[in-house]
């Protein structure tokens, strides 16, 4: 990985500071655009005509960046967080008499699998730990061994390590063993293509509060229409069921219950800026070129990264505690946020992290401010240096080996 500086096409000002507001550096909820927040000033009838047709623009919005250009696939936005787009996919999509291979590397696969076991549905896994993700010759494998797996699910970036799977060779072991593929791209969805022309699957699911830079309020399930009139009477549930949803809206223009008006006026300006911006390469890019200032800045105070360079996505990079031991990162968290910046706990199981997020109305000025806070947080609190436990890097070097 190469810590470029060159800055970004976009130029658009970044108003958290105007605001006095401090930045997210989080997987979502996220910094947002003055002209997002501005969106919600107005109220909307739901029923209202005008309200329809915006809920039918971001459909069709979305469908474009999915990039289906055969018309094979329809757009279902779901009320409540990520989580409840996920389960809605879970439950209409897979069927009650089926075993699911489940493909985890952190918190968010374990959560698929947890969400499986409520829905009653079988299922096995790939577990990989925090450090290293799903391969395809071990899909493959597991596929050959048990024929009885109808359907794999895999989370696209597992925001609680950063790593970004693969997903181009597990879709390939999926479909060419007659599978199908099931895809949480809950916080790469925007920023990071995705296509149903660069590899198959059957669904994707992703949240307003992510890489479009939206607030929280609904997700959204983007799903071949096949799959989507297979799912009639499947659901678990009556608020989760992708079919009644999509068959409503497609009757009526309208959510079949209450929805999250608000928040659907500030997408819609988020996907505007998301546009202008130059769409998923663009937002990636960006993404990415603050991952690189960021994680160079980070490094030369003595930080590590838990995954290698080839493993960090542009989406959310973990690093160990220091093992100074003046280092809390209690304190740590609260000496960010008195400098405008509030970061993530960790989410591993074996060693002591915490996450910085490269996601939202931010470029890389704002990540040169971060290390910044991070070498003035570190001399508040009598650390010298912040290298990681060394039994912290043999564990991350037998993993990967």
């Amino acid at each position: 990985m190469s810590a470029s500086t060159a800055p970004t096409s976009f130029q658009a000002p970044f108003d958290a500071p105007r605001l006095g507001e401090p930045y997210l550096l989080t997987p979502g909820p996220l910094t947002t655009a003055y002209e997002v927040k501005a969106a919600m000033l107005r109220d909307w009838g739901s029923w209202d005509g005008d309200f329809r047709q915006m809920t039918a623009s971001l459909r069709s919005q979305l469908l474009a960046i999915e990039g289906d250009t055969k018309g094979e696939f329809d757009c279902v936005p779901m009320q409540g967080s990520g989580s409840f787009s996920v389960e809605a996919m879970l439950g209409s999509f897979v069927p009650k008499e089926s075993r699911t291979l489940v493909l985890m590397n952190g918190a968010y696969g374990k959560r698929i699998a947890q969400t499986l076991s409520y829905l009653g549905r079988d299922h096995v896994a790939i577990d990989k730990g925090d450090y290293m993700p799903p391969r395809g010759h071990e899909v493959a494998a597991a596929l050959d061994a048990d024929p009885s797996i109808s359907h794999v699910v895999v989370v696209h970036c597992e925001t609680s390590s950063g790593i970004l799977n693969p997903l181009r060779e597990i879709s390939e072991a999926v479909y060419s063993r007659g599978r199908k593929l099931l895809v949480d791209s809950m916080s790469a969805f925007g920023a990071v293509p995705a296509t149903s022309e660069d590899f198959r699957y059957e669904a994707i699911v992703s949240s307003a509060n992510k890489c479009i830079e939206g607030v929280p309020g609904f997700g959204f399930i983007i799903a071949r229409k096949s799959e989507l009139e297979a799912a009639k009477g499947r659901s678990h549930s009556l608020s989760l069921d992708v079919h009644a949803q999509w068959d409503y809206m497609n009757k009526t223009g309208q959510w079949r219950f209450t929805p999250p008006t608000h928040v659907v006026a500030a997408f819609l300006e988020a996907l505007r800026l998301h546009q202008e911006e130059g769409g998923v390469s663009a937002r990636g890019a960006r993404y990415a070129n603050n991952r690189n200032v960021m994680v160079s800045g980070m490094r030369n105070l003595g930080f590590e990264t838990l995954l290698g360079d080839e493993w960090l996505s542009p989406i959310i990079v973990t690093f160990f505690s220091p093992a100074h031991q003046n280092f809390r990162f209690e304190r740590f968290y609260e000496l960010m946020k008195d400098k405008g910046f509030i970061i993530y706990p960790g989410k591993l199981t074996v060693v002591d992290s915490f996450r910085i997020g490269c996601i939202g109305r931010m470029d890389q000025h704002v990540m040169r401010r971060v290390v910044d806070a991070a070498a003035a947080s570190l001399a508040e609190m009598g650390v010298d240096r912040a290298d990681p436990p060394q039994a912290a890097l043999a564990e991350r070097a037998r993993l990967a080996a």
